[in-house]
């Protein structure tokens, strides 16, 4: 089976109802970025850190995967699908995607504040633990910070994700802005003459001089039309 390889962001939840970080009335409006998603935010005000992100995570449980996270389930029927996820909800996985690479890290788990990419320290938290409190912390005694990777943090899973992107046979761009670095190179680590396909209901600026298949629709719409290319170009 072939490797389909596929990057979202926040487009692929927006339809699930999931707030969007950059759009016009998006979380960013009306919480200034340094404050909740940066190192520095945390150590000035951890609980306003730890409140937001408690508010992230009940929303998730008033949502729900959309046909577009269905979809790309499906599709591990007829490929070997991995999915990138700039996201830190848990959608792909609810909708049934069993291989999701976490890039920006994952709202239902929390770990130590002091050594956060420790795999000793991170723990699925389930939907009665949602609300974390100061004062819980991790087994290293430090104060449970969301498993999140913030501004200005490296990100762990890039080199996972490079990894799957150069064994990709077809590549997939959905619901990014292909802003936020470093996931949006990894296009350049996609094979020469392997197809890309960007879905995106707005007109999305690609510089790395590719030839991209540009499906101008939502995460739902497009994923739907793209199942159709590729199984009509597998028979």
């Amino acid at each position: 089976m072939k490797n389909l390889v596929v990057l979202t962001g926040a487009g692929m939840s927006a339809e699930s109802g999931i707030s969007t970080f950059r759009d016009s009335d998006g979380l960013w409006e009306r919480y200034p970025v340094e404050q909740v998603a940066t190192p520095e935010g945390y150590a000035a005000n951890p609980k306003l850190v730890i409140d937001f992100y408690n508010e992230r995570r009940k929303q998730l449980l008033e949502v729900k995967p959309n046909r577009g996270h269905e979809l790309l389930a499906e599709l591990e029927q007829n490929f070997n699908v991995t999915i990138i996820t700039q996201n830190v909800d848990n959608l792909h996985e609810r909708a049934g995607s069993t291989h999701v690479v976490h890039l920006h890290g994952e709202l239902t788990k929390v770990t130590s504040s002091y050594q956060p990419n420790n795999p000793n320290y991170i723990k699925e938290l389930k939907p009665e633990q949602y609300e974390v409190k100061m004062g819980d912390t991790a087994e290293d005694g430090s104060q449970l910070r969301p498993f999140i990777v913030w501004f200005g943090e490296a990100v762990p899973m890039i080199e996972t994700a490079i990894h799957y992107t150069e064994q990709a046979d077809i590549f997939v761009i959905i619901g990014t802005s292909l802003n936020v670095y470093p996931a949006a190179g990894l296009l350049n680590y996609v094979p020469y003459g392997v197809p890309v396909y960007l879905i995106d209901p707005k007109e999305v600026k690609i510089n790395s001089g590719r030839q991209v298949n540009v499906i101008r629709k939502g995460a739902s719409e497009g994923v739907y039309e793209l199942k159709k290319i590729l199984l009509k170009d597998r028979q």
